[in-house]
């Protein structure tokens, strides 16, 4: 186990509501190439946490690569919605074009 993931943990238990400790262990799970785990935590994340905009790419990303593509269009389609309502336009158009490369 990488020493980064084993101190987000450890870090997690001591804040297990920190949406970006929680972000963040998803991204490691993914450099660790262990995409379920970083799916589920990203998953979690998001059904917790709905206003954690960075999260959306990177689920729909994983959906994608996964075979998941109603549930990749779902996370952009959602994160587009959060991000308009956050009047976040770079991140707006990152998953606007995401999606759209899908179609």
């Amino acid at each position: 186990m990488s020493t980064r993931l084993e101190l987000l943990k450890r870090y997690l238990q001591e804040d297990p509501g920190d949406s970006f400790l929680r972000y963040a262990l998803a991204l490691e799970f993914m450099s660790l190439n262990d995409s379920e785990q970083a799916y589920s935590q990203l998953e979690k994340l998001l059904n917790d946490e709905p206003y954690y905009l960075a999260a959306y790419y990177m689920a729909g990303k994983l959906a994608e690569s996964a075979g998941k593509n109603p549930e990749a269009i779902y996370w952009y389609s959602k994160g587009i919605e959060v991000a308009r309502q956050q009047k976040n336009q770079h991140t707006m158009n990152e998953l606007t074009e995401a999606l759209n490369q899908m179609e």
